[in-house]
């Protein structure tokens, strides 16, 4: 996900619809009754904690390397990207090429380390060797921020995509589709646990890939398998300055500032994705370290794939679609693909990428639910308020009940940010997980010295410094549209500017200080080291003697 997962609102605000909603919502129907059947399939074997949080650690490599593709591309990967680069051209692509990159900071650092060391959650890492229940508190109020931000954002882009192409007008109406993808994310969670979450996740990353690689063939067929004269009839669409979507520069400028603003997000793009909750939860469900391994390269190479057909997508959506008409649609850059899909293969193949679209958002809603749900039950009440004396049944039951609130607030925050800007709420996310979750994994896995009083400060400094960061920038404030006047920010009121801080993303200061605090909060502090759990942990992490074993035959 990234910074257009906001702009998918704007589809929503504008009004208007694109297809045959009849076709649409009769492809949406197909895959809903699919993937229920497939849930409750799945949920038979959901008899403990480790078969509702981590799938019983039953999936393979490349079945765990394929749902966290599927976790991982959300719809903004698909039309965010592919609009970015039609508008945009070389600029857009560099969002598929940081998002990519990311990937080997997971690969190198993070994968096969957590799964050796933890059992369903990134606290279970953290509180290996340090205070149990001050890090894990601290550690479930940062991954609770990352996922309610991300979710909220997702539940918002589900309103206004779907209303879009289902050609549903008006606040009501968007409204009711929010409620309708919340009460499916719950029934996910709810019935599937990780189990059933995972197997959606696959399937939608099979759609993805495959209706993307689709249309990536069709496209280079039009243009005789000739990526130059792709390019070529991109530039000649765009009419004047057309020449600059092959050149960096047409959406950020040359000016010091956005330099600087672009380098800011890129960092917390790429050291982001390896503290995302959500994506480390997902080391869990393979029986080993090995399979852990695997399941990034299989991601990577995934991921890679798609973010390729997304350079082909973007530059065809620009040379048949034409930049000026994708703006003057109702979604704007987000209708790029839907239009795209539309110029080749008419209402059927607009109704399969809008389908693959809705899958997208219910698969990465799913996701970031089990995971809020796994944080709260697992490293607050189980480890926490009940100190580990509590039944693994009962673990799960808190996690189900946690699950319906969650998405009851999901619901409820969507509906309120419908039609706003929610860019700050994807920043936030981003750059919470690069600050507060990544600073303190990284010490905790290779820092003999490194203590609780270490952690708390990495973790809380991170989060709050970002906060903070994020309500003074122009994000949230004082952003102004310099044609139209209107304002870009959350606020919608020009006459409000409180934004002092002038970068719309913090994490070339936020993540910095975090490190920087974690140094300091471990040299200030008189707690006693206990290399024996250090050496414990290193031995575990690169081993995997002692790591969490499957429940189930796999």
């Amino acid at each position: 996900m990234n910074r257009y997962d906001a702009t998918v609102l704007a589809a929503a605000a504008d009004g208007g619809q694109v297809g045959d909603p009849v076709v649409n919502i009769a492809i949406f129907g197909a895959f809903v009754l699919v993937t229920l059947v497939i849930v409750f399939r799945a949920s038979r074997n959901n008899r403990t904690a480790a078969d509702y949080y981590a799938a019983g650690r039953s999936f393979t490599g490349p079945q765990n390397g394929t749902a966290i593709a599927g976790d991982y591309l959300s719809a903004a990967s698909f039309l965010g990207i592919c609009g970015a680069i039609a508008i945009y051209g070389y600029d857009g692509f560099l969002y598929s090429i940081g998002f990519l990159v990311a990937w080997l900071v997971a690969l190198l650092l993070v994968a096969e380390l957590l799964r050796n060391t933890g059992r369903f959650t990134m606290a279970d890492v953290l509180s290996f060797r340090l205070k149990q229940r001050p890090v894990r508190m601290a550690a479930a109020i940062s991954t609770l921020a990352v996922v309610f931000f991300y979710l909220l954002a997702q539940m918002a882009g589900a309103g206004g995509l779907v209303a879009l192409l289902l050609g549903i007008d008006g606040v009501a109406g968007q409204a009711l589709v929010i409620a309708v993808v919340g009460a499916l994310m719950i029934l996910y969670v709810l019935v599937g646990g990780m189990k059933g979450t995972t197997w959606v996740q696959i399937i939608k990353a099979i759609l993805l890939i495959a209706g993307a690689g689709l249309m990536t063939v069709w496209v280079l067929a039009k243009f005789g398998f000739d990526l130059s004269a792709l390019l070529q009839g991109a530039i000649d669409k765009a009419g004047e300055g057309g020449e600059t979507l092959i050149e960096p520069g047409r959406q950020y400028g040359a000016s010091g500032l956005t330099q600087l603003n672009f380098l800011s997000l890129a960092l917390a793009l790429v050291l982001g994705t390896a503290g995302l909750p959500h994506v480390l939860m997902r080391f869990y469900t393979v029986p080993s370290a090995k399979e852990a391994r695997r399941s990034v390269v299989w991601a990577i190479w995934l991921i890679g794939i798609f973010y390729l057909f997304t350079l082909v997508l973007g530059y065809g959506a620009g040379a048949l679609v034409g930049p000026e008409t994708i703006m003057a649609s109702p979604g704007k850059a987000n209708s790029a693909a839907p239009l795209l899909a539309y110029e080749l293969g008419g209402v059927f193949l607009l109704g399969i990428i809008s389908a693959v679209a809705f899958a997208t958002i219910l698969a990465v809603v799913a996701g970031l639910t089990i995971t809020a749900a796994a944080s709260f039950a697992h490293d607050i009440y189980a480890s926490v308020i009940k100190r580990g004396e509590v039944a693994p049944d009962g673990e799960v039951r808190v996690a189900r009940i946690t699950v319906l609130v969650i998405g009851a607030l999901a619901i409820v925050g969507g509906i309120f940010a419908n039609g706003q800007n929610v860019a700050f709420l994807v920043a936030l996310a981003f750059a919470v997980a690069a600050s507060a979750n990544l600073p303190t994994i990284i010490y905790s896995l290779f820092w003999k010295r490194f203590n609780t009083a270490g952690a708390l400060w990495s973790m809380y400094g991170g989060l709050i410094s970002c906060v903070v960061l994020i309500a003074l920038s122009p994000v949230v404030s004082g952003k102004v549209d310099p044609v139209t006047g209107d304002s870009l920010s959350m606020i919608r009121d020009t006459s409000v500017d409180f934004a002092v801080f002038p970068l719309e993303n913090p994490g070339i200061i936020s993540i910095p200080l975090a490190f920087l605090l974690g140094i300091v909060g471990t040299l200030l502090s008189k707690e006693k080291p206990h290399p024996e759990k250090f050496a414990e942990m290193e031995v575990r992490s690169l081993t995997g003697a002692g790591a969490e074993k499957a429940t189930v035959a796999h």
